[in-house]
């Protein structure tokens, strides 16, 4: 009896020591709150995703999280604000390709280089929608418009350096068609030029776009996908209708540059758990985000490579911010 109730005592005593050598991410992190920042306008792309990932990975880290909109410069502020904050961990940014376009086109006084990617997380669709009683019906409906009536059709885009402007002026490229592009702070500011008339047709993401399209205010006429989209069966991709282009925005976080070690390490294993959350991966399938999941050294030669894709393009296509 009493060699039994050594070994119960025993087994209890090294499970919780076992216990005790297995810190949990919160124990790790160095910071309870931490500060995420965005170009975005509320409402737009990067606000939404930011705001909705901070609900489901606040458990899981242990810390709580805080979102904030630095707009200006076409995200160059924003940069510029998360280069010069400590790498301890505490701030982070929302990074999309607009942040490397910005420091391309612009030459802002930070640039991507100053900051160090952390991980990605999402592939995010481009989609281009129109008001619900819009007259067009696909994109080749806006493209043949544009043609008989040039500069006529103006076209809602978000920043200067966004990837759905350089969308735009390939767009224009490819079918020598002359549209009107006006620019705004974010996807949210886009839709609204939508609704109110200011755009004739928006370039933009689901996530942003949910509200209206399940409210039947907006209608969508094309992705920019290599397939249709399995939530949006009947909305053709540009590819369908005879124009060759696919673009691929990614959805990732980056910080100042110098990150330690360990708070690396806990955004890795943080948004590998996160991206298999039910409620989250529920959230982020609706909205048609596709997980592409890179730890910081397969996103750090994702960005490289993708920066001197940039810089060749617009080389190509003459394009600059003004």
């Amino acid at each position: 009896m009493k060699f039994t109730q050594i070994k119960l005592a025993l087994c209890a005593g090294l499970a919780a020591a076992s216990l005790m050598t297995q810190p949990t991410l919160a124990a790790e992190y160095p910071h309870k709150t931490v500060k995420l920042i965005t170009h975005s306008s509320p409402g737009g792309g990067t606000d939404v995703f930011l705001r909705e990932l901070v609900k489901h990975l606040s458990p899981i880290m242990g810390v709580t999280f805080a979102v904030e909109n630095v707009r200006g410069g076409a995200g160059a502020k924003a940069v510029a604000h998360l280069a010069n904050s400590p790498a301890d961990g505490s701030i982070f940014y929302g990074t999309t390709p607009s942040y490397i376009n910005t420091s391309l086109l612009s030459k802002p006084e930070k640039t991507y280089e100053d900051l160090d990617p952390v991980v990605n997380l999402f592939q995010d669709p481009q989609i281009v929608f129109v008001r619900a009683d819009s007259p067009y019906k696909t994109l080749k409906d806006v493209i043949e418009d544009a043609k008989k009536r040039p500069n006529q059709v103006r076209v809602g885009v978000s920043t200067p350096g966004s990837l759905d402007r350089q969308v735009m002026e390939q767009l224009k490229a490819e079918t020598s068609a002359e549209m009107t592009i006006i620019t705004h702070d974010g996807g949210g500011d886009v839709m609204l030029s939508v609704l109110n008339g200011t755009a004739n047709v928006g370039i933009g993401e689901i996530a942003e776009l949910r509200g209206q399209i399940d409210a039947g205010k907006i209608r969508l006429i094309t992705s920019y996908t290599n397939q249709r989209l399995k939530q949006f069966p009947d909305v053709p991709t540009a590819k369908e209708q005879g124009i060759n282009l696919v673009v691929r925005k990614f959805r990732g976080i980056a910080g100042p540059k110098g990150l330690p070690k360990n708070v690396v390490a806990a955004w890795e294993s943080g948004i590998q758990k996160v991206l298999e959350a039910p409620d989250f991966k529920a959230w982020y399938e609706k909205d048609a985000l596709v997980p592409d999941y890179m730890s910081q050294e397969e996103y750090k030669k994702f960005t490289a490579e993708f920066a001197e894709g940039q810089k060749a393009f617009f080389q190509k296509y003459g394009i600059t911010t003004d």
